[in-house]
């Protein structure tokens, strides 16, 4: 079975929403569902309907997630030994231009957020930047077309 890089952070943050859906939301819809149950005919009770969906939605939340810690190859790069070379979950800061420096971190897909600078290994920028190390220039292909950044920082935190 293949296996799919998480950083620790990532699985951290997985591991905690697993666990506030057994711990939490599960036996909250549980005891809906009851009560729901105890206001009689089931066929019309939009409250029993609406406990059972959302029992659905966190059962397969929970198959997910636990599916993906199954298969995840969780790295800690601050374990590694920093060589300026760019990997899966490095930070790398990159100018393009004359812009300000641009500061992100390669993670899985399941961290990825654009808005935290956290970008996915798959997408075209991270592709373009692993193997690659600080002063390199790096040429990305993207829809608007191709962008050149210099790496100038390779953190492992």
């Amino acid at each position: 079975m293949q296996k799919f890089p998480m950083t620790v952070k990532g699985a951290d943050m997985l591991r905690d929403e697993l666990n506030k859906l057994k711990q939490v939301e599960r036996p909250r819809i549980i005891n809906a569902i009851a009560e729901a149950r105890a206001h009689g005919d089931l066929k019309e009770n939009a409250e029993y309907h609406a406990a059972r969906e959302q029992q659905s939605f966190a059962e397969g939340r929970i198959l997910e997630i636990e599916g993906k810690l199954a298969n995840a190859q969780v790295i800690d790069v601050t374990k590694m030994e920093n060589s300026g070379r760019i990997i899966f979950g490095a930070t790398i800061k990159l100018i393009n231009g004359d812009a300000q420096p641009i500061l992100y971190q390669i993670v899985g897909e399941d961290e990825a957020d654009i808005n935290n600078n956290k970008i996915s290994v798959t997408s075209p920028v991270a592709r373009a930047l692993v193997g690659k190390y600080e002063g390199d220039t790096v040429e990305v292909n993207t829809p608007d077309g191709k962008i050149m950044y210099e790496v100038v920082e390779v953190l492992y935190i």
